[in-house]
């Protein structure tokens, strides 16, 4: 009996720590395989059953913020620079220059491919010294070039090889016009003779006028970019990502300490190349439109308070070059100055409102209405003197090629 009992007892209490075992499985086992997580998935709220992590194991990423779509932070989605660079490469050179004067030396430079005839786009800085000059095609091929073209004002040279290397082709010109600060950009070039090297970036700002670097007149126009600019990068093609050329890499703003990329770059405007460059190939040269003035200035506070201006829009024409087409058409220089908080401001000079009608906002305006005429073309001033506006007009003429006083 006793045995029986005890039998019964420990069958009994095998049963109970079954059910017991069964039991912790439901109540805790359910909990933790199908636990439930609130995400974000496209801007809807959704329950997304989740495991406990597995050690060891790669897990995927649950978006839980939505994808930054701006065009300002990250390049457009259907954008594959590898593509780009492989269709746009072939039509960029490598420049290698040789001088024999003195101890002799070489340099380095970029360049773009203009035409099947062989023409090569770069800057005049970077042949411009050169006894010889080599063209390296994106494939290795080298060809002797000939510099059939000089432009100190712009800063463009035209190159021309007998042949272009197997598979190199022209770059379609954009239109520097239509280019916006902010949109994205590539450059393609040689920078410290590392060839074929592309750098990303955008339009930091348009309309820029620097200096040419060799003579004292204005490039217009020009692109400002941070998209790394190098030594070597000079006369290679930035372009928007839709492959075309909108300008031509020219300089960079270092602090003098170091000759390298800070970010802001400059190219000269494709719609200069467009209007310079055929010339070149016809010509040699290419004859600019002079107006004739020294050191324009865009009005500002401290000059309306010297001359008692009535705004601030418009060119202060600080000296007249005697002779030039702004002397002749009667245009007058400062007659003197005006301290302004202690500063010697000048005073006394015309400030050109309009422009053919149109008012004119600034000396950067001025440069590029100079810049896109013909020497002999008329110019309609509306100018501000002694409190009263006159009507000027303007003939253009040639910029001089050697003269003491240059102006604008």
């Amino acid at each position: 009996m006793n045995r029986r009992f005890v039998i019964a007892a420990g069958i009994g209490c095998t049963l109970l720590l079954l059910l017991a075992i069964v039991a912790m499985a439901f109540l805790f086992v359910p909990f933790q395989r199908f636990r439930t997580t609130e995400v974000q998935e496209q801007g809807e709220t959704v329950l997304v059953a989740t495991q406990p992590p597995i050690p060891d194991a790669t897990q995927n990423v649950i978006p839980t913020l939505p994808a930054v779509t701006s065009n300002q932070t990250q390049l457009p989605a259907d954008t594959n620079l590898t593509e780009l660079y492989t269709q746009l490469n072939p039509g960029v050179v490598n420049i290698q220059v040789f001088v024999n004067q003195g101890f002799g030396g070489q340099g380095a430079g970029s360049g773009f491919i203009l035409d099947e005839e062989g023409h090569i786009v770069t800057n005049n800085h970077v042949v411009a010294q050169a006894d010889e000059v080599t063209v390296i095609f994106y494939n290795g091929f080298e060809a002797n070039a000939e510099v059939i073209g000089l432009d100190d004002d712009s800063d463009l040279a035209v190159l021309q090889v007998e042949e272009l290397a197997e598979g190199a082709f022209p770059l379609a010109l954009g239109d520097s016009d239509q280019v916006q600060t902010g949109e994205w950009v590539v450059a393609i070039g040689n920078p410290f003779s590392l060839g074929g090297s592309i750098t990303l970036g955008i339009v930091s700002a348009v309309g820029r006028s620097i200096p040419s670097g060799i003579t004292p007149f204005a490039i217009p126009q020009a692109i400002q970019t941070d998209a790394a600019i190098n030594p070597g990068n000079s006369g290679g093609p930035l372009l928007n990502l839709n492959g075309q050329v909108i300008g031509v890499n020219v300089q960079i703003l270092t602090s003098g300490a170091t000759i390298a990329n800070s970010g802001v770059g400059f190219a000269v405007p494709v719609n200069v190349v467009r209007r310079v460059v055929p010339v070149l190939i016809d010509q040699g040269h290419f004859d600019w439109p002079w107006l004739g003035v020294n050191q324009p200035t865009s009005v500002n506070l401290l000059l309306v308070q010297a001359n008692d201006l009535p705004t601030q829009q418009g060119v202060y024409i600080h000296e007249v070059v005697p002779g030039g087409p702004a002397d002749q058409a009667g245009l007058e220089g400062s007659t003197g100055s005006e301290s302004v908080n202690g500063l010697p401001i000048p005073a006394g000079g015309d400030v050109i409102l309009e422009v053919d009608g149109r008012p004119l906002a600034s000396l950067d305006e001025l440069l590029s209405e100079i810049a896109f005429r013909n020497p002999g073309d008329d110019m309609e001033f509306t100018v501000l003197r002694d409190g009263d506006e006159q009507q000027l007009t303007v003939t253009l003429e040639a910029r001089p090629q050697q003269f003491d006083q240059f102006g604008e």
